[in-house]
C-alpha cells in the first residue's frame, strides 16, 4: 500500500533570530506540519523551547504544530502545550507506563490533540509493541536525541520494518534525514519525515521539500 509522504522541517535548526521568517518560508515551500523539539536537560543532555514559545508559534502558522516532548515527565506539561496550541503531543515510550497514555489519550482527543509515542534507537520494538493499538502515530528516532545535525543510524531500520508490520497508521522518522537517507526511512516505513538541517540550510527549500514528499 502507497502511503502519503509528508514533510515535517524540525525547527531545531531554524535561526530563532527570525523565527516566524523560517516557518513561513518553509510554509510556502509545502511543509506539511511544523517539528518542535522540547528538550528538558535531564531525559536528553540539553535545554531548547517549552510552552511559551509553543503559544507564539501558533500565532504565525495555520500548519499543524507537532511538539515532541523529549523530557522526564511529559504527563505533567502536556496541558501546557495543548494549551499553547500544539496539535500533536508526541511522547517518549522510555518515559511512560501504559495506564497514564491511555488515561492521557482520552483526555487529547476532547479536544482534538493527536497523541504520539517516540522510541529511542536502543529501544526495543517490545517496549513500544504495546502502544500500537492506541496511539495516532509513531515516532522512531533515527539519532540519539538532544543535538541536531547527527548522523542517521542505519541500524535502526530493522526496527522501522518490524513497526510497520505491526502498525498501519504514520510513522514519522526523526534524525539525519538527507538526501542519502530519506528514501531509505521511505523505503522501510516511515512516511512522514521529520528533517531539520537538511531543509533550513538549503539553498533552494521548496525544491529540496518537493523532493521528501516524492521519494518512493
Amino acid at each position: 500500500m502507497k502511503r502519503e509522504i509528508y514533510v515535517s522541517p524540525s525547527l531545531l535548526a531554524a535561526d530563532f533570530s527570525y523565527l516566524k521568517a523560517e516557518i513561513k518560508k518553509v510554509e510556502v515551500a509545502g511543509a506539511d506540519l511544523i517539528h518542535i523539539d522540547v528538550m528538558d536537560g535531564h531525559f536528553v543532555p540539553n535545554i531548547t523551547i517549552g510552552p511559551v514559545v509553543v503559544r507564539w508559534l501558533r500565532k504565525v502558522t495555520d500548519l499543524p504544530l507537532d511538539a515532541h516532548l523529549m523530557i522526564k515527565n511529559p504527563f505533567k506539561y502536556i496541558n501546557s502545550f495543548v494549551k499553547a496550541g500544539a496539535d500533536i503531543i508526541s511522547v517518549h515510550v522510555e518515559t511512560i507506563n501504559k495506564t497514564a497514555f491511555l488515561k492521557q489519550k482520552k483526555k487529547l482527543e476532547k479536544f482534538g490533540v493527536d497523541l504520539a509515542v517516540a522510541i529511542n534507537p536502543e529501544t526495543p520494538f517490545s517496549k513500544i509493541k504495546p502502544y500500537l493499538d492506541f496511539v495516532d502515530m509513531v515516532l522512531v528516532m533515527t539519532v540519539h536525541p538532544g543535538f541536531g545535525g547527527q548522523k542517521f543510524m542505519h541500524s535502526v531500520m530493522p526496527k522501522l520494518r518490524t513497526i510497520r508490520k505491526s502498525f498501519q497508521g504514520d510513522i514519522q522518522i526523526d534524525g539525519g534525514i538527507n538526501a542519502q537517507t530519506y528514501k531509505t526511512a521511505v523505503k522501510n516505513g516511515a512516511n512522514i519525515l521529520a528533517a531539520g538541517t537538511y531543509i533550513f540550510k538549503s539553498k533552494n527549500i521548496h525544491k529540496t521539500i518537493k523532493g521528501l514528499r516524492n521519494a518512493k
